[in-house]
């Protein structure tokens, strides 16, 4: 089974999308892993980030976007009905083991999700509107993705900043999280707004299906030329402080002109200029990904076997 990761910070401008795209990237590219990127973000960065407007606009005319799989979700149709296979782009700039399922500019519609919740909640007189909304949440993007779930080693999913429906069941569908920032006290206020979103999910599920979402780590980008400053001090004092050191990456992605470029040419930076400063940081990135992975997954099994004793 692929191992889900959502990239999320309540705050915008923190390299998230860049992250995300490079990171994948790297993985594929660097790591030998099988990569799936989501664009969550009605901005379609990360989207345009690896495929060019007339191709997107292509795909969309096509219906191989994630819209359409949200309103096939939303409003089952079968004769109408797109296979998650068929909507994802496979191999993007022609690197094996890197695929893209496409975002839209308008992905659901809000009038039409609320007639869903209200009609669910109206037929199942028994369950109250919150009920309803929960399972919503739970189930529409880890339902649209279980089809390819065991096709991939990593889904990453391109959360949009702030905190939508599916930026929550971006999270609440998601084995980690990455939080990108910038070493700036702005930024630290959209890594303590997600952290308590996050703490209000947990409550939420608490009862019925506890989440399993851990912390990865937080990424700090754009960091070139701060490191020394009286903010970035300050900003790294609070995130030691709050979160600990293991949960922040040693990995700096720096302010490298290169990975701008990138996106002029619809490619990573990674394909583009490869031996870059900014290409060098992400490869770095995916090694410690992967060995943070593998105490993540470590530790989980020891946790299981402890619960397979205790109830022995």
């Amino acid at each position: 089974m692929a191992q889900i990761i959502a990239t999320a910070n309540m705050k915008g401008g923190v390299g998230k999308t860049t992250l995300t795209v490079n990171l994948a990237t790297a993985l594929a590219k660097e790591q030998g892993k099988r990569v799936l990127v989501v664009d969550l973000d009605t901005q379609i960065s990360a989207t345009l980030s690896l495929v060019s407007p007339h191709e997107f606009s292509k795909l969309r005319k096509e219906r191989r976007t994630l819209k359409h799989l949200i309103n096939d979700f939303i409003q089952p149709i079968s004769q109408h009905s797109i296979p998650i296979q068929d909507a994802i782009k496979k191999y993007v700039g022609n690197q094996k083991g890197l695929d893209l399922l496409p975002g839209d500019l308008e992905l659901y519609d809000e009038f039409t999700i609320s007639e869903f919740l209200h009609e669910k909640a109206v037929r199942l007189a028994k369950e109250d509107f919150n009920l309803v909304w929960n399972k919503l949440e739970k189930l529409l993007v880890a339902k649209i993705l279980e089809p390819v779930s065991r096709d991939y080693d990593f889904i990453i999913l391109d959360c949009a900043p702030g905190y939508n429906l599916l930026t929550r069941s971006a999270l609440v569908s998601s084995d980690f999280y990455l939080i990108p920032a910038k070493p700036e006290p702005l930024s630290l206020i959209g890594i303590q707004l997600l952290q308590r979103r996050i703490n209000q999910l947990r409550e939420t599920y608490k009862d019925d299906e506890p989440l399993t979402l851990e912390l990865m780590g937080i990424v700090f980008t754009m960091s070139s030329g701060l490191l020394n400053g009286r903010y970035y001090k300050q900003v790294m004092r609070r995130v030691h402080d709050d979160f600990g050191e293991m949960k922040i990456f040693k990995t700096r992605i720096p302010n490298d002109i290169n990975v701008s470029k990138a996106v002029d040419s619809f490619l990573p930076v990674m394909m583009t200029n490869p031996g870059c400063a900014g290409s060098k940081a992400f490869a770095q990135l995916s090694e410690e990904v992967m060995a943070k992975l593998k105490v993540a997954i470590d530790m989980k099994q020891q946790k299981r076997k402890l619960n397979l004793v205790n109830l022995d």
